[in-house]
């Protein structure tokens, strides 16, 4: 399986980002999906993370009410909505395939890594 993530870019504080992880496979449609991030000097972070079937979702508490993660099983994509952007969400932004159908928040619980997208956020 291949994770395909885009949509990073280089954007003012305040402004909105839609990342998107498409999957090489339908089977992703049986696994919980989610983003994580890399900052410089930084080890990876959860972000957000959605089940199979898109009804359950978790959030970090720094991201909280201004992301929102949601997927489209028919297309195989998963997708970050970023609102209200700040410069501390500068990141390679990574999707993630979990090991099994519900959220993970953990490295540790990935299946399969996308290859990572840039956001900058310039104050």
């Amino acid at each position: 399986v291949q994770l395909q993530a885009y949509g990073g870019g280089l954007v003012q504080a305040g402004d909105s980002l839609r990342l998107s992880c498409a999957s090489s496979k339908r089977t992703s449609s049986n696994n919980g999906m989610g983003w994580f991030r890399s900052a410089p000097g930084k080890e990876r972070e959860f972000v957000a993370a959605i089940n199979w079937k898109g009804s359950m979702s978790n959030y970090a508490d720094s991201v909280k009410g201004r992301f929102t993660i949601s997927r489209d099983n028919a297309k195989g994509t998963v997708y970050l909505q970023m609102n209200s952007l700040t410069p501390e969400d500068t990141a390679v932004y990574y999707c993630a395939s979990f090991l099994s159908s519900s959220i993970a928040t953990t490295t540790a619980l990935v299946r399969y890594w996308g290859q990572g997208t840039q956001v900058t956020v310039s104050s």
